[in-house]
């Protein structure tokens, strides 16, 4: 008799070694929310090392791609970059995954500092901070470097990296940045002639799905507001609408809410809140985690005690998150499709050099506000020149300020 030989079972070493890639990518993300200090350049600066370099989940000019259209975007660029690398790796479970991750640390302290906000010192935490800042420098000063050596090829792109970054230095306002990466792509878009021709282009398909979610809920939060006049709808649909709106990040976004929350609706006094953005600066991760903190103390009125507080806290890193997140995943969902394009392609020249401008300029604008004494010019430069050498971790660099901090 023949002997029938049984097929082996289909192999699922692709779906294993996918999962075990996210959870790596999910504990990477982690690392970042405990140890990115510094605001969105600072940021960057951790990513090109941790997710480029080391791990290669993306090339550089992928992460400059990614970057450059959430600063195009309203919303927290650092959150919504990190979360669509995450789409992009897993898709969307991987990347609602990532959010939680990388706001989780911040947000969780902020809503703590809200709670117990009568002990908050301002001046500790100046101390505490007070090596980090020029350290927060040095990341962003090595960013500028690797971003620069990445991406600019020509003289074309040189030119648009200085324009660029003269004009972000000299004019701080929160449009100029969106302005400057539609500039710069636009330039080099005249350029499409000299790309390849791809003859297998996909079909651009576009889902308006996300899209019409962020309006649906932008409206929705109105109209409930203004109907049920409860306290916690109306502070989503302040904080939904806030993060609808801001372009610049989390330095645009304070101002917005001292307006609404500390002079018009008085929810909180003007030193609660400048202690609140001092605590902010001092933590890793995003600076939107801030909200928490405002929608904490915005809830004291309620008179619901703490669980009214922790659900403003919760109420108000939703409303701040959710708009940038779901407008990046409308766009990112064909933006791969959308680049293959010769006039799409030829834009990212520019767009790239005036990402790398924007870093240069950050570098500056940073520090200028730092006393200008030979400590931080020291600390500045050793930290470059650490993530240069590429042998000391992110954390035992930002770890060693605070510990300074603390000790003198």
């Amino acid at each position: 008799m023949e002997e029938i030989k049984l097929a082996p079972p289909p192999r699922r070493s692709g779906a294993r070694t996918k999962r075990v890639r996210g959870i790596i990518f999910l504990k990477d993300v982690a690392t970042l929310g405990l140890t990115a200090f510094g605001g969105p350049q600072a940021h960057m600066a951790m990513m090109l090392r941790l997710l480029v370099a080391k791990r290669r989940y993306l090339t550089a000019a992928e992460l400059l791609e990614i970057t450059a259209l959430c600063q195009i975007l309203p919303g927290p660029t650092s959150t919504q970059t990190v979360t669509a690398i995450g789409f992009r790796l897993g898709g969307p479970n991987l990347a609602y995954l990532t959010l939680l991750v990388w706001m989780l640390p911040a947000v969780s302290i902020m809503t703590m500092a809200g709670l117990t906000m009568s002990y908050l010192d301002k001046d500790q935490v100046a101390r505490l901070v007070q090596y980090v800042q020029p350290i927060a420098v040095g990341f962003v000063a090595y960013s500028a470097y690797r971003v620069s050596e990445k991406v600019i090829h020509t003289k074309t792109s040189v030119a648009i990296m200085v324009g660029s970054a003269l004009l972000a230095y000299t004019f701080q306002l929160p449009w100029i940045l969106p302005l400057l990466l539609l500039t710069g792509g636009l330039v080099t878009t005249f350029r499409f002639r000299k790309m390849p021709v791809q003859a297998d282009k996909l079909p651009l398909q576009v889902e308006w799905s996300n899209f019409i979610l962020w309006l649906g809920v932008l409206v929705t939060a109105a109209l409930l507001g203004s109907y049920t006049r409860l306290l916690p709808v109306r502070l989503f649909e302040n904080f939904y609408r806030n993060g609808s709106l801001v372009f610049g990040g989390g330095q645009v976004l304070a101002p917005l809410l001292f307006t609404e929350f500390v002079e018009a609706k008085k929810y909180l006094s003007p030193q609660e809140f400048l202690s609140g953005l001092g605590l902010v600066q001092a933590l890793p991760g995003p600076n939107f985690s801030f909200a928490a903190y405002v929608g904490s103390l915005a809830m004291r009125q309620a008179g619901t005690g703490v669980g009214g507080q922790i659900l403003g806290a919760l109420v108000g890193a939703a409303g701040i998150f959710m708009p940038g997140t779901l407008l990046i995943f409308f766009l990112i969902r064909f933006w791969d499709r959308l680049k293959q394009y010769r006039v799409v392609k030829a834009s990212l020249e520019g767009i790239n050099a005036v990402s790398a401008g924007l870093v240069c300029a950050a570098t500056f604008l940073l520090y200028h506000p730092l006393p200008d004494t030979p400590i931080n010019l020291v600390l500045v430069a050793v930290t470059f020149l650490l993530l240069l050498w590429e042998k000391v971790p992110s954390y035992v660099i930002v770890g060693s300020g605070l510990l300074a901090g603390i000790i003198w």
